[in-house]
């Protein structure tokens, strides 16, 4: 593998990041000025532009023969949203859990996240199985908009702090910048797509590793960078209930949008692998069901709770290097995980789900519930 090849790499995670970036900027300008809340543009075309390089990544994938680097870009992608931005995030601050996400969309995610497995036990995700995620997508966006008819005074803020951005400085009509944004990301997106498949599949077969492996690792960290910077200036800045919702938001545009428009557009469908099947998309289902108990007992993610997110995600990742390699130490880790690591948490899971249903709330959690704004007794770190 030569110097090109980690050039092209870095080339495509850049492009892939600076494109969703000026895509955000430009969409949500040409929102603004159609009349659109900030709450709504906010829900929508923010949310699921970060989550536009997974998008683009997958589809070029697709329309190049590399089904199971779009598979593993989204499955990838969704594991390392929770497990690695949500424990990032945490263990800079606690983070808030709005009562929306543990009514409707941790368990909307942990739903299609099942749903995935199912429609792919027979080997492949076909075209009208990807046109019915996608119609799930227009409809789960339908909601978000009939749900955001009121202005939250905080994202309004967020909103009003754009007004000084770098893109008021552009010397032309406002109209005509917001539309070259649009463009131009768009471009920057499909761009740096090509350059990071190309370049992860010249990776992959350097070390010998599989499509799936590299869609997993790579590309799914890469095209989720996005999130990452979302979520993290998100906890910096105190906003810890965007930090979270943003990656529960762009898991399920994950596998609505980008998982259901690369098999819509595909004549043979997705094909989904045995490994995938038997590892991945398990660990992508058991990771969201995981948010779970964490996500409701207490209505935050504390740092020890980010800490273990980011252990698991370590763990997960030598298991794949290691079975891709088949290395003498494989087993020896496999035991561990399924004698010790997987039941000491399913145990831990199981007690604080306990608790948080035996604790009768205090009143201020029980005013929590109708808000999603923290309590301040439960606002100190």
């Amino acid at each position: 593998m030569n110097l090109i090849v980690i050039i092209s790499l870095a080339i495509g995670l850049v492009l892939l990041v600076f494109g969703a970036e000026i895509l955000v900027q430009g969409a949500s300008r040409l929102a603004s000025a159609l009349g659109l809340s900030p709450l709504i543009i906010g829900l929508t075309i923010v949310a699921y532009g970060t989550s536009t390089p997974e998008l683009a990544v997958s589809l070029q994938a697709n329309w190049s023969g590399e089904a199971s680097l779009a598979l593993g870009n989204v499955v990838g992608s969704n594991i390392f949203n929770v497990l690695c931005i949500l424990g990032i995030s945490a263990v800079i601050t606690p983070l808030v859990v709005a009562q929306q996400l543990i009514r409707l969309d941790v368990p909307l995610m942990v739903l299609l996240s099942i749903l995935v497995l199912f429609m792919g036990w027979n080997g492949n995700i076909d075209r009208i199985e990807g046109i019915i995620l996608s119609l799930g997508g227009i409809a789960y966006t339908l909601f978000l908009l009939k749900q955001g008819n009121q202005e939250d005074e905080e994202v309004q803020e967020e909103y009003e702090e754009e007004e000084h951005s770098w893109v008021n400085k552009i010397p032309l009509p406002p109209l005509v910048v917001n539309w070259l944004l649009v463009v131009g990301g768009i471009g920057l997106l499909v761009l740096g797509s090509r350059f990071l498949i190309d370049s992860s599949i010249a990776i992959a077969e350097h070390f010998g590793l599989s499509r799936l492996i590299i869609g997993l690792t790579i590309v799914a960290a890469g095209t989720s960078l996005p999130e990452l910077a979302t979520s993290v200036v998100a906890s910096m800045r105190g906003k810890r209930d965007i930090a979270v919702g943003n990656v529960i938001g762009s898991n399920i545009f994950n596998i609505l949008v980008v998982l259901g428009l690369s098999s819509t557009f595909s004549p043979q469908g997705l094909d989904v692998s045995e490994a995938a099947l038997r590892l991945d998309i398990p660990v992508m289902i058991a990771v969201a069901i995981a948010c779970l108990p964490i996500f409701f007992t207490g209505n935050r993610i504390d740092r020890w709770e980010g800490l273990v997110f980011l252990a698991y995600y370590g763990a997960y990742t030598a298991y794949l290097v290691l079975d891709a390699t088949q290395h003498e130490g494989l087993s020896a880790f496999s035991y561990i995980l399924s004698l010790f690591v997987i039941p000491l948490t399913v145990i831990t899971l199981g007690t604080l789900t306990w608790r948080a249903w035996r604790r009768k709330p205090s009143p201020s959690l029980a005013r929590a519930v109708g808000s999603s704004s923290l309590p301040e007794d439960l606002d100190q770190d």
